[in-house]
């Protein structure tokens, strides 16, 4: 089975977006034959924008998807293999294919942005396994916090209001990871980043 087909059609998966010489998660959309996926600026839009050639890979690790959109240094050093034109991550299943690009204008409650609309139509898979583990609602907070913790640097500097909402989210699921056991220390680092924001921005007696 290719491996496009294990993907449901409109639901968003995170994944690693692998470019020339960078890695960075992604959420994607499958429809179809055509996985699509948005970029806000970065090293990876401008990458695609002048070598639209790259690799989706699926990740198990909330750690290593956390550590890399946040730009800290992964746990294990990473191993990628290279065809000449495709760069990927080795032992991580996945696709790789010629990308489409265009800029659009975003919005949100974070503001008015452009964003790197980007698609990609498979042109072949990459061979990899996951480790066997049990589902963990351990990452899917860490993932949210690591989600909220890059809106919440954005929003610092533009919208208040939506700066408190974020920090108190982040709040709640770090307390949600810590009781279900979690010990990934970069929760903990985005956590102590997070109340340095907060105080920056006056919330210091909503945290006593």
């Amino acid at each position: 089975m290719a491996f496009i087909d294990l993907l449901n059609d409109g639901q968003v998966y995170e994944m690693l977006l692998i470019t020339k010489t960078n890695a960075t998660p992604v959420g994607v959309v499958k429809k179809g034959n055509i996985l699509s996926f948005k970029l806000f600026g970065g090293r990876s839009a401008e990458e695609l924008t002048k070598w639209p050639h790259a690799a989706l890979q699926a990740t198990s690790d909330a750690g290593l998807l956390v550590r890399l959109a946040l730009n800290f240094p992964p746990e294990l050093e990473l191993s990628f293999e290279e065809t000449g034109t495709y760069r990927w991550i080795r032992g991580l299943p996945g696709v790789y294919g010629d990308v489409e690009c265009k800029w659009r204008v975003h919005s949100d409650s974070l503001g008015v942005t452009e964003v790197l609309g980007c698609s990609l139509a498979p042109s072949g898979d990459i061979p990899g396994l996951l480790p066997s583990r049990p589902f963990s609602r351990v990452d899917c907070a860490l993932v949210e916090i690591a989600v909220d913790f890059t809106r919440l640097r954005v929003a610092a500097k533009s919208s208040p209001d939506e700066a408190r909402r974020l920090f108190f989210a982040i709040k709640e699921n770090y307390s949600l990871f810590s009781r279900l056991g979690g010990r990934d220390e970069v929760g903990r680092k985005i956590m102590e980043r997070a109340l340095e924001i907060a105080s920056e921005l006056g919330l210091a007696e909503e945290l006593e």
